[in-house]
């Protein structure tokens, strides 16, 4: 593979290269100007794309790096109204404008003469969103990010107290993997006490942002939320039919493996009965995984393991790390979950997780590397409008770099039976995921299906369809408090609804691209990369193609490939 992860900044050639986003009056002269502009032929269409482009490319990176910088920082009030303003004061006025230029492209006379396979997937985003486009619904939508963002601020100051110390929730989680189970139900009780001090202000913003969110499809032209968030998140290639039928292989076909897990869980902790805090824990006598200290030391192991799968992939980890483009260890005051964050100008992401030393962490770093990876291979497309690639494939991306660099792990566990046990943790957690990947996705779809809904609708709703999707091995008696409110601790429920049944899609098609590695490493890491580096230029299933794969989430292909699985886990 002939790729280099020494990417520059792209070079600026319509705006001033010292320009930054500080204010509406500083932006609207670009796009006064691109409006205006007479195109006289195709050749001054396509400059006029790749201006606009190129103005698209600073905004999104400034705006990405106000929200890396509050996430980072949740407790830094400047930080916040810094996001903020850009989402009431800049996005607004930006919005029509935007609206403005996407009809000036589609009207042009000259977009038949553009190659129609090169553009074929961008134009059709761009004709989704003036489709979508609502005068109306540009006050809602700069209110709607702004409280998405609360979610992060009112989890960000959650911390218990274990044998004497403060703890993040993340870093407190650790404490769930001990061999003394009185420990590992202390620290259970005390996460889920903690979540439920807010699950009034909690249950409250969703309440809040379902009741935007509904009045904004209904500006669109769509009956209920769900239907709109089809088609912004341009789910072109299935639908919400598909969506049902993946809940219900995931029953059939997933449920009886995970039971099967739980069950070789009891009899290895020597248990009468599995209770939620035991599903992480060891055996007495078997020290929990902990495969590094520091976020310098994941840093460093991360990037062996990449170089090993080839020297790029480590490059990648390497420019990012020189960049200053990681943050990786949980504190105080920094927002839960992990996310990598494409920069469109810089060209190497950033990555933001909460770390705390555990196979979870391990698992996460690799994970949002591949999607660095991602960004990486799509950095040189021409267009930033090429490089949106659908959240599937960028799942696909992330997924199988957990499966891929799995084989060599032993940076992190150098003990064979340590390697071995992180290798089976592995396994298990991509089948153990599609419960909950199942029950969050089906109870968004009856939220905004029945958007007038109580509180004590939804408490009720959602433990019946928790319920479907929880194992019968677990004993869960006496903690229906807890678990009534277990979706709040979901960040995609509050910041990027809808944005969850990929990471199930994504994971089918991670398990086929690792059974090609089984077969032939090299093969699959072409098949990988190919994929990647056409970023959003191709339609979804082609995109699978390239990668190999069929676009197929039917059960019995749910069922072939969690059989695979299972069938790694007894070689093991």
């Amino acid at each position: 593979m002939n790729y280099s992860a020494d990417i520059s900044k792209l070079p600026r050639h319509y705006l001033p290269v010292d320009f930054t986003v500080e204010n509406w009056s500083a932006l609207e002269p670009f796009f006064i100007e691109l409006d205006a502009r007479p195109i006289r032929n195709v050749e001054d269409l396509q400059q006029w794309l790749k201006d606009a482009s190129e103005l698209e490319a600073v905004v999104s990176e400034d705006v990405c790096w106000r929200q890396i910088k509050m996430t980072c920082d949740t407790e830094n009030k400047t930080l916040e109204e810094s996001f903020n303003f850009f989402m009431m004061e800049i996005q607004p006025q930006m919005q029509p404008w935007s609206d403005k230029l996407n009809r000036k492209l589609v009207g042009s006379p000259f977009l038949d003469k553009l190659d129609p396979e090169k553009y074929f997937t961008y134009l059709r985003n761009v004709k989704k969103n003036i489709d979508l486009f609502q005068e109306t619904n540009i006050q809602l939508q700069a209110e709607v990010n702004v409280m998405q963002q609360q979610f992060g601020m009112i989890a960000g100051k959650m911390t218990v107290e274990i044998n004497g110390q403060e703890f993040t929730l993340q870093q407190a989680a650790k404490f769930l993997e001990d061999p003394d189970r009185s420990l590992r139900e202390e620290t259970w009780r005390k996460i889920g006490d903690r979540r439920l001090q807010d699950k009034g202000a909690l249950n409250e913003l969703y309440t809040q942002l379902l009741q935007k969110r509904q009045q904004i499809a209904i500006n669109a032209g769509f009956e209920n939320f769900r239907d709109f968030r089809f088609v912004e998140l341009g789910r072109f290639d299935y639908n919400k039919e598909e969506c049902f039928r993946f809940h219900e292989a995931v029953q059939l076909y997933v449920l009886p493996l995970v039971d099967k897990i739980y069950e070789t869980k009891k009899k290895r902790l020597g248990l009468d009965d599995l209770r939620p805090w035991d599903v992480e824990a060891e055996p007495a006598g078997t020290e929990p995984l902990r495969p590094f200290k520091t976020g310098v030391e994941l840093t460093n192991k991360a990037i062996t393991c990449f170089d090993q799968l080839g020297h790029f992939f480590g490059d990648c980890l390497r420019k990012m790390n020189e960049m200053g483009h990681l943050d990786l260890e949980s504190r105080k005051g920094k927002a839960p979950g992990g996310y990598n964050c494409p920069l469109a100008e810089s060209g190497a992401p950033f990555i933001f997780m909460n770390a705390a030393g555990t196979l979870d962490d391990v698992t996460t770093m690799v994970h949002e590397g591949g999607h660095a990876v991602h960004s990486f291979l799509a950095h040189e497309l021409e267009l930033n409008g090429f490089k949106e690639y659908p959240t599937e494939i960028a799942e696909v991306a992330s997924m199988a770099m957990e499966l891929f660099s799995m084989a060599h792990w032993d940076v992190f566990f150098q003990d064979k039976e340590e390697l071995k046990r992180a290798k089976e943790q592995q396994l298990e957690r991509v089948i153990t995921i599609f419960p909950w990947i199942a029950t969050i996705d089906k109870f968004q779809h009856w939220v905004y299906e029945n958007p007038e809904h109580t509180e004590a609708e939804r408490a009720e709703n959602w433990m019946r369809i928790l319920n479907e999707f929880s194992s019968s091995v677990v004993n869960f008696s006496g903690l229906e408090n807890y678990r009534s409110y277990a979706w709040q601790r979901q960040l995609h429920l509050f910041e990027v609804p809808f944005y969850y049944i990929e990471y199930g899609i994504a994971q089918l098609g991670a398990i086929g691209l690792w059974q090609q590695y089984q077969q032939n490493p090299e093969q699959a890491l072409r098949n990988y990369t190919k994929a990647l580096e056409l970023g959003g230029t191709k339609t979804l299933p082609q995109l699978f193609n390239a990668a190999g794969l069929n676009f197929d989430f039917r059960p019995e292909n749910i069922r072939s490939l969690m059989n695979f699985v299972q069938d790694q886990m007894e070689k093991l």
